[in-house]
């Protein structure tokens, strides 16, 4: 079984940064991939960014390239998500999550991110 605890959300002005972390308990194998996610009020979630571990590939959505970078840190089983030049559109609840390849079978519990312009 593979727990994820997201943490380091929070409020920033536009145009400012946050770090995302997410902490993995489990077995985490090197063919899983670890992705970010985000869900803005009233709209579906959508991908953000991801890295495969057996590779450290990384993929990112169109409206973050550029800005965001998904790191992983193997040594503490911890993913990160860089975030900067935060814009008002960045607002949401992003969760991390992980499973084999690219089917996401764990899930974290979300934590927030509120940009103010």
């Amino acid at each position: 079984q593979v727990q994820l605890v997201e943490s380091g959300g929070g409020l920033v002005q536009a145009g400012g940064s946050l770090r995302l972390s997410c902490a993995a308990s489990g077995r985490i194998g090197s063919t899983y991939t670890m992705g970010w996610f985000r869900q803005a009020p009233g709209k579906e979630r959508q991908f953000v960014a991801s890295i495969r571990l057996s590779s450290d590939t990384t993929y990112y959505s169109d409206s973050v390239k550029g800005r965001f970078t998904i790191s992983m840190n193997n040594a503490k089983n911890t993913v990160y998500l860089q975030m900067n030049s935060l814009e008002p559109e960045d607002t949401a609840v992003y969760y991390c999550a992980t499973g084999i390849g690219s089917i996401y079978n764990y899930w974290g519990q979300g934590t927030q991110v509120a940009v103010s312009s």
